[in-house]
């Protein structure tokens, strides 16, 4: 709650985050709900802006898409860490 509560303080580190994407590009799984109200797809699909090979993956579900997608997420997060 107290994220939610001062999340201005993390949107204002985003530039921090954005400069250290662009300079680093390292390896980026992005796993989303594509129906989330909170975060967007958008926000997903922005990563790749500063990181041209992030892996972005969308399932049909909302906000809390690991209670509904948990097993398929999973394998995703496998794959990406064998990879």
């Amino acid at each position: 709650m107290d994220l939610l509560g001062d999340y201005k303080s993390n949107v204002a580190l985003y530039p921090m985050f954005q400069n250290y994407f662009r300079t680093h590009k390292p390896r980026l799984l992005a796993v989303w709900g594509k129906n989330d109200p909170c975060f967007l797809p958008g926000g997903a699909e922005a990563f790749r802006r500063d990181i041209p090979d992030a892996i972005i993956r969308f399932f049909d579900t909302g906000h809390f898409a690991l209670e509904t997608h948990a097993k398929e997420i999973a394998a995703v997060m496998r794959d990406f860490l064998a990879g």
